[in-house]
């Protein structure tokens, strides 16, 4: 079976919520870096076989994302494009779909990615569709009503949400609201310091913003990023539970952002003068209690390791999505390690509590940032896993090449 190549990961920054690239619509943030990737890359969009982008909040301002990114970056319209959901883990998926498409000889070149506007995410109702006589109409917002919705209340009962999630892992493996602010602000400075240093600027595409007055606005930082975070300061942010451990300033972030690549068969690198930066080795998901849906990292990749047959003393840097500080350290607890023992391997330049969760897009935006990390350290393996609302785990490893 052919190997799956990875080659050009980029990705827009990250928006804050509500933030500075609010105005961008989804199909165009998709856009603007599925066109910075043809353009670094010389290819032809003509030999793109399809576009695969994963969307958790998708609606039908944009049905089927990926065929919007493809015309939205004025790709040929013989260029087809897809749309899947697999909530956080659909930016992974999205690069597995695109690899079996190469791998089985489907396709031989795929555009993979996610992209997500959370600051658009609409409100909306079910009551309209034959009408009311009588009474009141209900709005739903989808951000909350998706993560309410995430399992059948009739088999696990009612889920309040995924913090409810995150406090039950930190009451099961003894996490301490200290230990959740601490992890937090070692997010922060590594992210900051990963800023300071130029360490995203190779992996990031500018975006223009139109502004309602004056030149547009270029963003080309993540707008999340707070250097300056302390265990103290975050200890006077009110938990969101009663008694709890997750506040505000220890969970991921609400975010816009886009990210992609182009997964390509080896067998035609050469003719298409492509330089891979890594390769998918393998990919798995695993499912979970939807109560405990943060520990989904552990199986999966018990999983994918037993798969590929690796070690995950072979990962030399592993990038953990950080739904909630206290979930994050719960999965170290869940594969038997330490912090001190992954001090040097584990997100390593920040994650979601400090770089952000822009949910469709996080998967892509993590591979982006490890494979440019890999390269740079010249290491062998890297390991990205994530957790995912209502109960499963998503991991998959690359090697550099």
């Amino acid at each position: 079976m052919k190997r799956a190549a990875i080659v050009s990961p980029l990705r827009t920054p990250v928006g804050a919520f509500g933030g500075a690239l609010k105005p961008i619509p989804v199909e165009e943030l998709g856009a603007i870096v599925a066109r910075a990737i043809v353009d670094r890359t010389g290819l032809d969009p003509a030999r793109i076989d399809d576009v695969v982008f994963a969307q958790s909040y998708t609606n039908g301002e944009t049905p089927c994302t990926g065929r919007w990114v493809a015309l939205q970056a004025g790709f040929p319209i013989e260029v087809p494009g897809m749309q899947l959901d697999r909530r956080c883990g659909g930016g992974v998926q999205a690069l597995a779909a695109a690899a079996m498409m190469v791998q089985t000889g489907a396709a031989d070149v795929v555009m993979a990615g996610g992209v997500e506007s959370m600051s658009n995410i609409e409100y909306y109702t079910t009551d309209m569709r034959w009408g009311r006589r009588a009474g009141s109409v209900t709005l739903h917002d989808r951000l909350d009503r998706g993560r309410e919705r995430s399992q059948p209340e009739s088999r696990f009962g009612r889920i309040s949400g995924m913090i409810e999630t995150a406090e039950t892992l930190a009451r099961e493996y003894g996490i301490s609201r200290e230990d959740a602010d601490r992890y937090a602000v070692r997010s922060h400075r590594r992210a900051a310091a990963a800023q300071a240093a130029g360490r995203f600027d190779d992996e990031i595409v500018r975006v223009t913003v139109p502004q309602r007055k004056g030149d547009p606005a270029i963003v080309a930082r993540d707008e999340g990023v707070r250097g300056d975070t302390t265990v103290e300061s975050l200890a006077r942010l009110r938990t969101l539970m009663k008694d709890g451990v997750v506040t505000a300033g220890n969970a991921c972030q609400q975010n816009d952002a886009a990210a992609a690549c182009l997964v390509v068969a080896e067998d035609r690198l050469d003719q298409l003068g492509l330089q891979p930066m890594g390769w998918l080795v393998g990919w798995a998901v695993a499912g979970c209690d939807p109560a405990r849906m943060g520990i989904g990292p552990v199986p999966a990749v018990r999983k994918v390791l037993a798969r590929t047959g690796l070690s995950f003393d072979q990962m030399d840097l592993v990038e953990l999505n950080e739904a909630f500080a206290c979930q994050a350290l719960a999965c170290v607890k869940g594969w038997g390690s330490t912090m001190d023992a992954l001090e040097d391997r584990l997100n390593v330049n920040g994650s979601g509590i400090s770089l952000g969760h822009p949910v469709g897009a996080t998967g892509a935006r993590i591979m982006s940032t490890l494979l440019h990390e890999m390269r740079r350290r010249k290491v062998r393996y890297g390991l990205e896993t994530m957790c995912i609302g209502g109960g499963q785990g998503i991991a998959a490893v690359f090697e550099r090449a």
